[in-house]
């Protein structure tokens, strides 16, 4: 159907050509345009077509019941299904909307009219440690609102969480058992407020995440701009690096897997009116609630039920793409797998509910194609497990995914995944990067696998998987059977390689097919590797906030200015001044910050360039700092993938180990 090239060097020109267009495009157009994302869309959507045409026409062979042939028709499914999902991204992605405007002007007009509606503060708790519940509670204490209560919603029922809530003046809410989670939680809540304070307005927070100071000034005036606005979300921005981040070293120089979904897919889906409610830093009418019977418990996903429970009934979540709040990434690989494969199982819940998006009456199209996008997102993820393992069945078992030589793929594959690769760069605004994102997928590719299968035998009725939070982190970890999974296909592929050139049937010259099954071993041995480092998981310490802050130190008898480099709870980097006095470890040095006055401090380590202390904060002191840091910081997490800097990382963390 479609003729080839005559040699390598055309297909290479035409390949080069290709990439030379695509990055002239990306430097040219601009991703807030609408007119250049349905442009740039276009071609990158045409380059996927082709070549998905060129795999159903071109390298299937003629069907039988053996595995010759069922084996590449179960990759062309699944490949079909990654690739339906990309061309439904790239329609969803020519929309955007900024609110940020809106929420300015709604925020004037209550300023104008004097209203202030009570906030009802819900933070949602489940056996998360003190150190972290705790900066939840004191910022939603913080946020700038006269007329709001701050209810911390206590799964397990604590004593000393109580005594805390006393202390601060928070209100603490217990109920006598845990059942519907933490929709169940929420609707106690609902029904307890309704009777004390009834706010016509609720804050949602998970206990990790502390609301920026003037979060309620800027989505309550949103919220209420519009009868049909029942909930404006926020996107979810993270104070530290996730385990992928942090075990490959790159957290400077490669964003977290949510910014892309935070930053760029929501605001298009609220284009389109089908953004969505992701569970904390919400706010919501409690009316709208009280209309469909309060927080909707029939999947785990209550964020993503209650969306859509609000749609058909004519109510919209709106997207407010602002920093209004900072929460805690889960922090290990255990956890990240869990919180996935999760979220994965409470998509395919409510696709199954019978007053569903895909069951239902009462939804458009429109809302339905956006739902079954998301459903898409998880179904992905089998085609990775496909990708990985592909070139050791075809090596050792005589199995090909699909019949192609290399220069046909270079022909009608490379410009496809080039159009897919530098079209995500352009509109995510550089916050994907190749191999990295493959890996990030990788990593729970098989979990959220093994979910999709479960679910089709039983769907409902497991129990609600809490992701793990705090605790001690300052010891290595090994996670054993992920490692071996990921070791045995990153060694089974280097394998085949080898194996292509010394078998006792090996050809004396390598075919075309031959080829392009070792190129796909050697992305798949990268990628495999890369999700095997991330298995040994390194310590972590205390989080240390990035500051640019003028600061005192009282030192040999005077006080003198300093920059503050970095904070903690309970350390700070103090830049080292020319003609200081070197102060050695365990002098006492006293500092002094802006709105929290003299902390008693300590030297613990003394660079060339900076000192470093070890801070002793009085409890007052300690509650500001907390305030301070976790409700107005992004952390150390970068904002912009850079390659260079990300593979300088991996380098480190495959070759030195740390």
């Amino acid at each position: 159907m479609f003729p080839l090239p005559s040699n390598d060097a055309s297909v290479l020109t035409t390949d080069l050509g290709v990439l030379l267009g695509l990055l002239v495009m990306a430097r040219l157009l601009d991703p807030t345009r609408q007119r250049d994302r349905l442009l740039f869309g276009a071609t990158a959507a045409s380059f996927l077509l082709i070549y998905t045409l060129w795999r159903w026409h071109d390298t299937l062979p003629v069907f039988d019941l053996t595995l010759q042939a069922l084996w590449p028709r179960l990759f062309i499914t699944l490949e079909i299904v990654a690739i339906s999902y990309t061309l439904m991204s790239i329609l969803i992605l020519t929309r955007s909307v900024d609110r940020s405007g809106q929420a300015d002007a709604a925020q004037r007009a209550l300023a104008a009219r004097g209203e202030q509606p009570a906030v009802d503060v819900f933070i949602c708790t489940y056996d998360e440690p003190m150190e972290i519940v705790e900066r939840s509670i004191l910022a939603a204490l913080a946020l700038d609102h006269p007329n709001k209560t701050v209810w911390v919603l206590d799964d397990t029922r604590r004593d000393r969480l109580r005594a805390f809530c006393d202390e601060v003046g928070a209100r603490h809410l217990t109920r006598p058992d845990n059942k519907g989670a933490k929709a169940g939680n929420l609707n106690n809540a609902l029904a307890v407020t309704a009777q004390l304070s009834n706010a016509p307005v609720i804050l949602v927070l998970d206990a990790d995440f502390a609301p920026r100071r003037d979060f309620l000034q800027r989505t309550v005036g949103l919220l209420l701009s519009e009868p049909d606005i029942a909930v404006v979300q926020t996107p979810q921005f993270y104070y530290n690096p996730d385990p992928i981040q942090h075990n490959l070293l790159s957290s400077g120089h490669w964003v977290d897997d949510q910014r892309f979904f935070f930053d760029v897919f929501q605001p298009a889906k609220d284009a389109w009116g089908c953004a969505f409610c992701v569970g904390t830093s919400f706010v919501v009418r409690r009316e709208r609630l009280m209309e469909i019977g309060g927080f909707p418990h029939a999947a785990i996903s209550e964020d993503l039920n209650l969306t859509y429970t609000l749609l058909k009934r004519g109510h919209r979540t709106v997207w407010l793409n602002e920093p209004l709040s900072f929460g805690l990434s889960a922090e290990g690989v255990p956890e990240y797998i869990t919180q996935r494969a999760r979220w994965c199982l409470g998509t395919i819940q409510v696709a199954l509910l019978r007053d569903g998006p895909l069951r239902s009456r009462g939804y458009s199209f429109t809302q339905r194609w956006h739902f079954l996008h998301g459903v898409l997102n998880w179904a992905c993820k089998p085609f990775m497990v496909l990708l990985l393992i592909a070139p050791p069945i075809y090596w050792f078992a005589g199995l090909p995914a699909f019949e192609a030589d290399y220069l046909s793929f270079l022909r009608y594959g490379v410009p496809a995944l080039l159009g897919t690769i530098i079209y995500m760069g352009w509109i995510s605004r550089s916050k994907t990067l190749p191999l990295f994102m493959e890996a990030t997928h990788a990593v729970t590719c098989f979990a959220v696998t093994a979910t999709l299968l479960s679910a089709l035998v039983r769907p409902f009725g497991r129990p609600f998987k809490v992701t793990d939070k705090g605790g001690d982190r300052s010891k290595p970890r090994v996670h054993g059977k992920l490692a071996a999974i990921f070791g045995a296909i990153a060694a089974s592929s280097a394998a085949a390689i080898v194996w292509a050139f010394v078998s006792p049937n090996a050809a004396g010259e390598i075919s075309s097919i031959d080829y392009f099954n070792l190129l796909w071993a050697g992305i798949a041995m990268l990628i495999a590797f890369i999700a095997f480092l991330v298995c040994f998981e390194l310590p972590r310490g205390e989080d240390l906030f990035p500051s640019d802050e003028a600061g005192w130190l009282a030192q040999n008898g005077e006080v003198v200015p300093c920059k503050i480099e970095a904070l903690s709870l309970s350390s700070a980097r103090v830049a080292r001044s020319r003609g200081r006095a070197t102060m050695r470890p365990g002098a006492l040095l006293p500092v002094h910050l802006d709105g929290l006055g003299w902390i008693e401090a300590s030297v613990s380590a003394v660079s060339r360039t900076a000192m470093h202390l070890r801070m002793h904060p009085t409890e007052a002191q300690r509650r500001q700092l907390v305030v301070r840091l976790f409700s107005s910081s992004c952390g150390v997490i970068t904002g912009r993938a850079r390659l260079r800097g990300a593979l300088a990382g991996l380098a480190r963390r495959g070759f030195v180990g740390r």
